[in-house]
């Protein structure tokens, strides 16, 4: 859903103290309702609710952390391992289940003397407090209290008039002990908010959110990744492309090789992706390499996002072609990051790399999509979440170059297909002639204008990289195993 917002949010929302969360949620969590945090244990519940209420706390709003589950010293424990400091918070420790003693009631059932002696407590801890921000964790304890789903919904529902009736902003926490309840739940709340913690087959658990329902909010949909580090909760919301249109002066940028801007009908147009693939040693990290350093020497900003290759290799092999990258990297004009795909969600990548573009990056380096892909199999829409990433880099103007290896020494195939949402596509190919491996490149598609569509050879020297003239001598160069034709001579390079 589209993401808006009201004229006053500070006084129509409630800060949960997470920049990115409140973004999602549309400025916060509604001031005087009462909101549900729902999730298994370990998905940062307690993270977020301390969050919630040191905001509160910052602009001079009090609030009271009731637990039924964790005791004082142990929150004060997770607060410290975030570098916390809970001075100014109340906490209270309710113990339901040290109301009755040994010798149980039997003419009453437990759990309505038990219940009725928990809520009064409540009451009266609300009276002497009077909280603008409440946190109750957990629910579990009030669930197993109640016996039975009647009951337990007349419980929240008389705390939610108790707290929410006095301008109380109230959090449930939820560890979703009994699904049969969470229906319940979910009706009486006025928000829901769901948190949850994946396992891949390999590779860092992956947390993510989604917020369930917000009465009279337009809130951001779907699911969107996040990282419990320390200080909190590290949101990425959604990456929604039709959000960030820019303007940009539209122009082509050169490659700062003539003849391979030729080849390219003149370069590759601002916001457009291009798609570099050809089998392993073609050179595809160097052509990409070649149009940022371009870039950077033009005095423009460019990032590289290495998930295979190791950077000091990247910028010795470069440096050792002429290019001067080591050099760029000193001055701040390039920037190269090396990602580990198996510790790095798709929302955090979006999130990285949309940073960059913000502090002025115009060309953009994937090198390569294989491992991202790779890494990731169990993720289910990782190209249309690529989609909508070139999407938003095409609307802020920038130029995205995208490294795909296909199989086999002379190029079989690719495990990745996103050659229908690039703009441009350079195939490069190793071939055999006159004795000795070469390397061939063809520009196969540009959507934004002219190209040649010739085949043409690229030479990797001491010099730089240079593109030779038409192999027109050669028949089959995309082969491999080209014929000759005309003299029979192999085509002659310069």
């Amino acid at each position: 859903m589209g993401l808006t917002q009201t004229p006053d949010v500070s006084e129509a929302f409630a800060s949960t103290g997470i920049p990115s969360l409140d973004h999602i949620l549309a400025g916060g969590i509604p001031r005087d309702c009462l909101f549900l945090i729902q999730g298994d244990p370990g998905v940062g519940k307690t993270a977020l609710a301390l969050s919630f209420l040191m905001a509160g706390r910052d602009a001079g709003e009090r609030g009271l952390y009731v637990t039924l589950s964790e005791s004082p010293d142990e929150l004060h424990a997770v607060a410290r391992s975030h570098g916390w400091d809970l001075t100014g918070i109340e906490i209270h420790e309710v113990r339901p289940t040290d109301l009755l003693s040994e010798d149980e009631n039997t003419l009453f059932h437990p759990a309505e003397v038990e219940l009725q002696e928990t809520t009064q407590e409540l009451a009266a801890l609300f009276a002497k407090i009077r909280p603008r921000r409440a946190v109750f964790d957990s629910l579990a304890e009030l669930r197993l209290l109640a016996q039975n789903t009647h009951r337990y919904r007349r419980l929240i529902l008389r705390m939610k008039q108790m707290f929410t009736s006095e301008g109380c902003t109230v959090l449930l926490l939820d560890d979703r002990a009994s699904l049969d309840t969470d229906i319940h739940l979910q009706t009486i709340a006025h928000g829901v908010l769901t948190l949850e913690q994946l396992a891949p087959l390999y590779g860092a658990e992956r947390r993510r959110l989604r917020v369930v329902k917000m009465r009279g909010v337009k809130f951001r949909g779907g699911y969107h990744d996040y990282k419990i580090r320390t200080g909190g909760l590290d949101v990425f919301p959604r990456l929604v492309a039709a959000e960030h249109a820019a303007p940009f002066k539209a122009e082509r940028i050169s490659s700062g090789v003539p003849a391979l801007d030729e080849l390219l009908g003149g370069g590759v147009d601002r916001g457009t992706s291009t798609l570099v693939m050809g089998p392993p040693g073609t050179g595809k990290s160097i052509v990409s390499t070649q149009f940022a350093v371009a870039s950077a020497r033009r005095g423009e900003r460019a990032a590289f996002f290495l998930f295979d290759e190791n950077i000091a290799t990247l910028v010795g092999r470069s440096d050792a072609l002429g290019m001067d990258l080591s050099g760029l990297i000193k001055k701040g004009s390039v920037v190269l990051q090396s990602v580990n795909p198996a510790e790095l969600p798709p929302g955090e990548f979006a999130a990285t790399v949309r940073r960059e573009v913000e502090n002025g990056a115009r060309v953009i380096v994937i090198d390569s999509l294989n491992g991202y892909f790779s890494a990731m199999p169990e993720e289910s829409f990782l190209t249309l979440q690529m989609h909508e990433l070139l999407s938003y880099l095409a609307q802020q103007g920038v130029a995205t170059f995208l490294v795909v290896a296909q199989q086999g020494v002379f190029g079989q195939s690719a495990p990745v297909d996103v050659s229908y949402i690039s703009d441009t596509v350079i195939l490069l190919r190793n071939f055999e002639a006159a004795g000795r491996l070469r390397k061939a490149m063809s520009v196969v598609k540009k959507r934004s204008g002219r190209h040649d569509n010739t085949i043409r050879e690229l030479i990797l020297a001491s010099t730089g990289m240079a593109v030779g003239p038409t192999l027109e001598e050669l028949h089959g160069v995309l082969t491999g195993t080209p014929t000759s034709v005309g003299n029979g001579n192999a085509a002659r390079t310069r």
